[in-house]
């Protein structure tokens, strides 16, 4: 029997892709080939300028971006990381400020586009009516889609000082960290309702706001469509394998018509930001997908 097609493949580590990278759910159709990447940012960029990987963690308003600046990238229907934001936004406890202190204050992100960024400036129109432009945005970083270009009411500052770090010396006033958010008192929200906030946001929309999707090259579309297709349904199989407790919210979700409204919400925040150059269609956004997963079968 011929050896099936082989995928390169860059997701971080959730409990949705254990079972991928430890081998529990395969397929005899494809093979993904995990390649090392961490922080998964750090894959970002490399997908959308070089096609670096054929399958990838992608963060949504980067692969919008790409998709908008065509880019040589296909977004699969499929969001392996969700989460509620509010929380994400920290002031240190010296210095505590409200949200709506911000207006002309100091926020820091790791890059303007980052999605949970988004998300934060987002939540503070939606709660507050605080609009991107009335903060200034440091960032350390650029955008992962070269294209793109900051607003002017965004500076990247130079050095290597972390965001905690400008936040004790007084640098900025607040700032958005992620995954690498810290621990410990040194550190308070600014959103001071933050879990209640989202669990009422969560009851109206149905959904984890999300921070990372799937995408995979063009190349490998064009060339491998039906490994592109299998490597889609063990994705799928590694999600639906996952126990979780009754009403706690899904960091996952699968498929074109459950994603519509999400991916609305997050293309109507990206053009109210300037994240994106014009509104793109949901054409745009899945069509490229729909011809490879809704193809012949193989």
């Amino acid at each position: 029997m011929a050896e099936p097609p082989v995928l390169r493949t860059v997701l971080g580590d959730h409990p949705h892709t254990a079972p991928l990278k430890n081998g529990d759910i395969d397929s005899a159709r494809v093979r993904l080939d995990f390649l090392p990447v961490s922080p998964i940012h750090r894959a970002f960029a490399p997908m959308v300028r070089e096609e670096a990987y054929d399958l990838c963690e992608l963060a949504v308003v980067t692969a919008l971006q790409a998709i908008a600046y065509g880019r040589p990238v296909v977004l699969l229907p499929a969001v392996v990381a969700a989460r509620f934001q509010r929380g994400c936004l920290i002031a240190h406890a010296s210095r505590p400020v409200r949200p709506e202190d911000l207006k002309g204050g100091r926020v820091g992100v790791r890059s303007f586009t980052q999605t949970t960024g988004m998300w934060v400036r987002a939540h503070l129109a939606e709660d507050y009516g605080l609009a991107a432009r009335d903060t200034r945005w440091i960032t350390r970083e650029g955008a992962h889609v070269a294209e793109y270009t900051d607003p002017a009411f965004v500076t990247r500052t130079p050095g290597t000082a972390g965001l905690p770090d400008l936040l004790r010396e007084g640098h900025v006033d607040a700032a958005v960290l992620g995954n690498d958010l810290p621990e410990g008192d040194e550190f308070v929200p600014v959103f001071p309702d933050a879990a209640a906030r989202d669990g009422q946001w969560w009851g109206r929309h149905g959904f984890m706001p999300i921070n990372h999707m799937v995408a995979v090259a063009a190349s490998t579309c064009r060339e491998n469509a039906s490994a592109v297709r299998a490597g889609y349904e063990l994705l799928r199989r590694a999600a639906a394998s996952v126990e979780r407790p009754d009403g706690v919210p899904n960091p996952t979700m699968f498929g074109f018509e459950r994603l519509r409204e999400p991916l609305a919400s997050v293309i109507d925040a990206c053009l109210a930001q300037r994240l994106l150059p014009r509104r793109l269609s949901e054409e745009e956004v899945f069509g490229p997908a729909r011809e490879v997963l809704e193809s012949a079968g193989d």
